[in-house]
């Protein structure tokens, strides 16, 4: 591999070197609960802080899964009383409403206070060609809706692949791909151009026995689901609004990646900003690899990489090495974490580089509802900063909303730092009496 790909805990040494400057300027105050929570008024301070006390134990987030699973969801009076009771408290924290009018409207006021907005409709998991159609109707109607709004407060727009094709396709189409690489011989005739999606320490265990052809049928349905992901990307292109793909169950992201990369490939910017944004998950063992064959692909194909870290394990060195690469040549960074030494290590790297290429190819994302201290002390140490907005019906977004909490092993922490400086702030407001 060549030198500009050099050894990715190399980097990581020079990420621990940051940190030790960081920790020496005070790059991102999380202390100054004044500074942080300017743009809050205190009515959404008081609600805040006590939606994060209900919800940062980590039993009632097992016992919210078990209530939206249970039987009291068949029964329509119970499930009517449960769904109301969770709209107007959990959902309305974390979610931007049931429409897009409403996420829009989330949307503004994010963008008053300095963040801006990840548009997410949060559907995914589609049963149906019927199904599918309408969700690629919804993400255009999303996209489009970007172009009504001020300024850019929108960054991004997501899109979830098992909301535009059947997950059992995702995972067919995965077995095969899997299989290819454990046997170059298999030919693949509806393959078409895209990045490389697996390294030899990927794990292959999904498909342990050789996958049967595409049926006729689910070809047909493949090149329907093509034809949905290229609507949206040449709306994405209309609007000139990124697309973030989000990365879903492992036993079917190889096809996820596949038609993201290929999209990418179709449709990207003239220049170092990619259109196309992939979801790379760092706690997987070939995240590393994975990421950095695809930038060396995508460099020598000219085209510029979007990429998503997300979740922890090897976070820190796939973003030294992809905050390396947006420095010296094109591509675009976003780094969604909750964990805050993460986000500190990053920061301290870009100050330490002093690039000024980072102003338009480096964003941080959270969770719309949490990590608010984070999400504002990066914004007030003048990174762009997004919130991850999902929307929709409430019995939908719902159930992912309590699987991304239990998913998230950083939210429990964010959240305690959340209540402590909003109750700092909630003080300071009552003995000096400031709204």
């Amino acid at each position: 591999m060549a030198s500009r790909y050099r050894s990715i805990p190399k980097l990581v040494s020079k990420f621990h070197y940051c940190q030790r400057r960081l920790n020496s300027t005070a790059y991102i105050n999380l202390d100054d609960s004044k500074e942080l929570f300017s743009s809050v008024p205190t009515s959404k301070l008081i609600s805040t802080a006590f939606t994060l006390h209900v919800v940062m134990n980590e039993a009632m987030i097992h016992f919210g899964s078990k209530v939206m699973n249970s039987r009291l969801m068949d029964t329509p009076i119970s499930r009517e009383l449960l769904l109301g009771s969770i709209e107007h408290t959990l959902y309305h924290h974390f979610c931007g409403g049931k429409t897009l009018k409403e996420a829009d409207r989330a949307a503004r006021k994010l963008w008053e206070s300095g963040l801006q907005s990840m548009l997410d409709y949060g559907m995914e998991h589609a049963h149906d060609n019927a199904s599918c159609d309408h969700n690629v109707h919804e993400i255009i109607q999303t996209i489009s809706s970007t172009l009504s709004l001020p300024s850019s407060p929108v960054s991004s727009v997501v899109v979830k692949m098992t909301a535009i094709f059947r997950p059992q396709l995702l995972k067919r189409v995965s077995d095969l791909l899997r299989w290819e690489f454990k046997d170059n011989s298999l030919h693949l005739p509806w393959k078409l151009q895209s990045f490389p999606l697996l390294s030899n320490s990927s794990a292959l265990y999904h498909t342990p026995h050789m996958p049967e052809a595409l049926t006729l049928d689910e070809e047909r349905d493949l090149e329907l689901g093509i034809v949905r992901l290229m609507k949206i990307c040449e709306s994405s292109l209309e609007a000139n609004v990124p697309l973030l793909i989000d990365a879903e169950d492992t036993a079917i992201q190889p096809a996820i990646d596949y038609f993201t990369f290929h999209a990418a490939i179709t449709y990207h910017h003239i220049g170092n900003t990619p259109l196309i944004f992939n979801t790379i998950q760092a706690y997987l063992k070939d995240s590393e690899e994975r990421l950095v064959m695809a930038k060396k692909a995508a460099d020598k194909a000219g085209v510029p990489l979007g990429i998503k870290l997300d979740t922890h394990a090897c976070y820190n060195a796939c973003a030294a090495f992809m905050l390396e690469e947006i420095a010296n040549g094109p591509g675009s960074l976003i780094l969604a974490t909750h964990n805050i030494e993460s986000g500190k290590l990053a920061a301290a790297k870009v100050v330490s580089m002093g690039t000024k290429n980072y102003i338009d190819n480096l964003h941080f994302a959270q969770l719309y509802g949490m990590a608010e201290a984070y999400s504002f002390g990066l914004r007030n140490a003048g990174f762009k900063v997004s919130k991850y907005l999902p929307y929709g019906p409430v019995e939908h977004i719902v159930p992912y909303l309590l699987r991304r909490a239990e998913e998230n092993r950083g939210f429990v922490s964010t959240a305690a730092l959340d209540r402590q400086l909003m109750r700092k702030e909630l003080l300071r407001r009552l003995t000096t009496l400031e709204k």
